[in-house]
């Protein structure tokens, strides 16, 4: 894993789409959260639509023999204060979701006169929920998600509940559903075209991202083959390309020849010096070995006083190198006090 990660082309591409498939997801999310709302909430308008239809129909008077309960084939109940279905579409087979599970409506006992009524609106003004004048139909509408089966099709709905006031059949409840088909079709469909299309998308984005990264990092390799040679090939005097994009690869390969360029510089000090010293130490070497050499054939020949003074000669060639190593190599010699007087009669007498 770390060698398969271990190029920055890699690691570039990996990020990149990392990235994007955070960003992807997360706006995904976000579509397919709107989209579900906004179809949520067009369901809920339907069902609000078709309850209050109802509605009005009931405020006016209709019998529940005569409603329009079956329009679009859609589940609808008629429930009145005491939780009992008066009324509902002709092939509701099963509902859940709106509190009354019953399909089969129960017939409702007619008013006997006005005591009853006014009975009626007493137990409506002091029951829970929107106080309502007869014949007025409720601003509140309450929304809630269930399922039903209508001629033996089940599907998941989003019923609305509007209440009303009869003259003479009290408060009633209205609930109507519209079907969340659409929906969730439209919520699959979406889902399944980001499932295809994002791991394509995904794919697109790394491989631009490689082609990308080996562009912009071809100069760089280039650098890295030529730094290679140079070091194969002991050739200082080489330099690495470098790329006409003035950005940061190109500053890297004009650092890059700066530093071999004082690399060879320093090179080439070092052996004119080891040239110099080998030039300035043969002479009095070879006269203190013919010396000695003369001295171990013939001792009653050494010269003693000839031997010391090559020996001081070599000492101040060895001084006057290592003084001129320290000067080529940039060291600023320590601050000492000059006889200028004794180094001239010195001078004058040598």
């Amino acid at each position: 894993m770390s060698r398969l990660f271990g190029s920055v082309r890699a690691r570039a591409t990996l990020a990149a789409t990392l990235v994007v498939a955070v960003a992807l997801v997360a706006a995904g999310a976000a579509v397919l959260l709107s989209l579900r709302s906004n179809l949520l909430g067009e369901a809920g308008t339907q069902a609000e639509r078709s309850a209050r239809d109802v509605a009005t129909e009931l405020a006016i008077g209709t019998p529940y023999a005569d409603l329009s309960l079956d329009v679009d084939d859609r589940p609808v109940q008629v429930v009145d204060e005491e939780g009992t279905l008066v009324a509902a579409s002709e092939d509701l087979e099963r509902i859940t979701g709106t509190g009354v599970e019953t399909v089969e409506p129960r017939p409702a006992a007619s008013p006997d006169g006005t005591g009853d009524a006014d009975d009626t609106d007493d137990a409506d003004d002091d029951g829970a929920g929107e106080p309502l004048e007869a014949g007025e139909i409720g601003e509140r509408t309450t929304v809630s998600d269930g399922s039903a089966t209508i001629d033996g099709d089940t599907e998941d709905y989003r019923f609305a509940a509007v209440p009303v006031k009869t003259e003479d059949r009290g408060r009633l409840t209205v609930y109507a559903g519209a079907p969340l088909s659409a929906e969730h079709g439209a919520v699959n469909t979406a889902l399944t075209v980001m499932l295809i299309g994002f791991p394509v998308l995904l794919a697109v984005v790394g491989w631009v991202t490689w082609l990308v990264t080996r562009r912009a990092l071809r100069p760089v390799e280039g650098i890295r083959r030529e730094m290679a040679a140079i070091t194969a090939s002991e050739d200082l005097a080489r330099r690495v390309p470098v790329p006409g994009t003035h950005d940061e690869v190109a500053r890297l390969a004009s650092t890059t020849n700066e530093t071999l360029a004082a690399l060879q510089t320093s090179v080439e000090r070092q052996r004119r010096f080891v040239a110099d010293a080998s030039h300035e130490l043969r002479s009095p070497i070879a006269s203190l070995r013919t010396q000695l050499e003369v001295a171990a054939a013939h001792p009653e020949l050494l010269d003693l006083d000839g031997a010391v003074e090559d020996t001081v000669r070599l000492q101040h060639l060895a001084a006057d190198l290592l003084l001129l190593a320290r000067l080529d190599a940039g060291e600023r010699p320590a601050d000492a006090r000059v006889d200028l007087v004794a180094l001239a009669r010195e001078g004058a007498g040598g």
